[in-house]
């Protein structure tokens, strides 16, 4: 019995029109949601998804403060930075990132999800996040997502 030829589409360009998704991040685990960010972002949950071709959509995640990040890893967890220099290593406590700047935990952590070149870098620029539930793309219409 002869089956039905199946045929693989190979996107060669960026879609022109692209989705908003909103993401509600009260109450979710970071890793968790950074997982399915990091997915709508580089188009893997479309059917079209290509490796080499940016297909994904925008993000906006509202409320990152109210995040959960599970076990003692608010207090265990530092950020490292160096300049170069001798004696140049800073240390930063995750808790004091998440103070101070919660949406930025959620960009690096998405970040660390995407691949590590220029197309990685143009897909983490569709992420907005943001601390609070005010944000500046009510004109987009986001599509709010269920986790």
């Amino acid at each position: 019995m002869p089956t039905a030829t199946q045929k693989t589409t190979i996107v060669t360009k960026p879609p022109a029109q692209r989705d908003w998704v909103l993401f509600d991040a009260s109450g979710q685990v970071l890793g968790r949601l950074a997982v399915k960010i990091a997915t709508i972002l580089m188009g893997k949950h479309k059917p079209t998804y290509t490796a080499h071709v940016d297909t994904g959509d925008f993000v906006v995640v509202i409320n990152c403060r109210q995040l959960k990040i599970s076990g003692k890893k608010l207090e265990q967890t530092t950020y490292d930075t160096y300049s170069g220099y001798p004696g140049g290593l800073r240390q930063t406590p995750r808790e004091k990132i998440f103070k101070d700047k919660p949406e930025f935990l959620l960009t690096l952590a998405v970040k660390r999800m995407l691949p590590k070149s220029p197309l990685g870098r143009h897909m983490l620029s569709k992420l907005k996040a943001y601390a609070d539930s005010e944000h500046p793309h009510q004109a987009q219409q986001p599509k709010p997502l269920e986790v």
